[in-house]
């Protein structure tokens, strides 16, 4: 048993040592010109709480929030049809399309978007590229994969008999799906926006290149402080801020889907 636990303890120790390491550059002294460290302090934490830095935070958590709610609604029925169509082909088909962006780097498909978004293949009445939709749109599309599969998971351990049972009392598909599928289905739903909120919330590449650096989440601000200002104790600080922010909303978030699960 032991041995077998072996692997995640070191997994769990290198993360451990490599945290340990940013909580101590955070609070090292930022020396403008150089890449040394001064001593002790605590300004970077002063710093970072700055209204400017929390205003970033606070977009990037609407624009997770944003994108989480709808993944899940555009998920869902992709889901639904994966998990309850009797046709083994389509079956087929809906996996492979659900898999095909797994097989295409996030970079990749974040240009492909660049092409779409910027009026190259589509015209959009409103602009797109360089813009919060735009970003919107590229992370919606990177999470739909990984909420599909959880969603058909859950879904496909509902038993249709339940749904049969409803209908056969006079439901609705609309009363069927809200009273039976839907809550039988919570715990897909709870483990796909949390993976899908916490995923969003950290994203680099799509905001990055989607947003043109007019939209800013928090991986893109520590970047700006690592490599363009070279403040690397600040840069530590605002990435341990963005884990605090981060853990307490995937607790509270956890806590308030827990207590809705029937």
């Amino acid at each position: 048993m032991k041995l077998l636990l072996a692997p995640a303890v070191g997994v769990v120790a290198v993360f451990a040592v490599a945290l340990a390491a940013l909580l101590q550059y955070s609070v090292l002294e930022f020396i403008p010109g150089s890449l040394r460290t001064g001593g002790f302090t605590l300004a970077n934490f002063r710093g970072v709480l700055a209204p400017g830095y929390l205003d970033y935070v606070w977009d990037t958590a609407l624009l997770s929030a944003a994108t989480t709610v709808l993944t899940l609604v555009a998920s869902y029925p992709i889901a639904y049809a994966l998990a309850r169509t009797p046709s083994r082909r389509i079956r087929s088909w809906l996996l492979v399309l659900t898999l095909a962006p797994f097989f295409t780097g996030a970079i990749v498909r974040t240009y492909a978007w660049m092409l779409v978004l910027g009026n190259t293949v589509v015209t959009w009445p409103v602009p797109m590229l360089f813009t919060e939709r735009g970003v919107l749109v590229g992370l919606v599309h990177f999470s739909m994969p990984t909420m599909i599969l959880l969603l058909a998971a859950a879904i496909s351990h509902v038993d249709p008999v339940y749904e049969r049972a409803a209908t056969s009392l006079g439901a609705t598909p609309a009363r069927v799906f809200r009273r039976v599928t839907l809550p039988l289905s919570m715990p897909g739903v709870v483990s796909g926006s949390l993976i899908v909120f916490a995923w969003t919330f950290s994203a680099f590449p799509t905001p990055e290149l989607l947003g043109g650096g007019k939209v800013k989440m928090i991986a893109n601000v520590v970047k700006d402080l690592a490599l363009d200002s070279f403040n690397w104790p600040g840069a530590a600080a605002f990435a341990m801020l963005a884990l605090a922010v981060t853990l307490a909303l995937l607790a509270g978030l956890g806590r308030f889907a827990a207590g809705r699960a029937p």
